[in-house]
């Protein structure tokens, strides 16, 4: 990510990328930033804005290739290059994680998945096999994962959050409700809040 590329800007382009996708699929081929801003709900001048950041993608009057700028940005989120990813906590939403999220085309491959409970060890889930949580380490020793998805307890989210950093987990996708805050140097932490989610609809639709 280029470090000078603010988090707004980067959270907004993951949605110009399925949007585009959608457009793509629906047989469009060009689109204009205005036509875009009605689509999303933004306005011309901060898709522009935005897609200046990483040097503008369009043409005056020509508007966008819908083909070209997916691919664009794609590249510029890395999703031409896979990062090896391990699920921790393979109870319901560790299973429906792994189930439904197509990792590959979002930049990873999922590689493992782990759970404390010995009742659930050993059984299938996305064609993997859940494995003991005890064999961590020497699984990421010789597998070298980069990403974890934290699907595990909130007191035994900063144990185990502490010992992927020292296995070389670079980016943990977190839901264990445990925030990890700035608690890792040179670790991108991604805190996913469900019920904060849920708790903002619930503002939204007061009255």
């Amino acid at each position: 990510m280029q470090s000078d590329v603010s988090m707004p800007v980067v959270r907004r382009l993951p949605r110009y990328y399925r949007f585009l996708g959608e457009l793509k699929k629906a047989g469009y081929t060009r689109i204009s930033s205005r036509e875009l801003s009605q689509r999303m709900g933004l306005t011309a001048s901060q898709i522009r804005q935005d897609f200046n950041c990483f040097g503008g993608f369009g043409q005056q009057g020509y508007g966008y290739n819908i083909e070209l700028l997916q691919s664009e940005i794609g590249r510029i989120l890395g999703l031409d290059r896979l990062q090896r990813l391990i699920i921790v906590g393979a109870g319901n939403l560790g299973r429906a994680i792994a189930n439904q999220i197509a990792f590959e085309e979002r930049g990873f491959k999922l590689i493992g998945l782990f759970d404390a409970k010995e009742s659930v060890v050993g059984q299938m889930v996305a064609g993997m096999p859940i494995r003991n949580v005890a064999d961590l380490d020497e699984f990421c020793r010789a597998e070298l994962p980069t990403v974890a998805v934290l699907t595990v307890p909130f007191d035994a989210a900063a144990a185990i959050g502490d010992q992927l950093v020292k296995l070389g987990i670079k980016g943990l996708w977190n839901f264990s409700h445990y925030d990890f805050g700035n608690r890792y140097e040179n670790v991108s932490v991604e805190n996913v809040h469900l019920g904060d989610s849920l708790m903002t609809l619930r503002y939204m639709i007061n009255g």
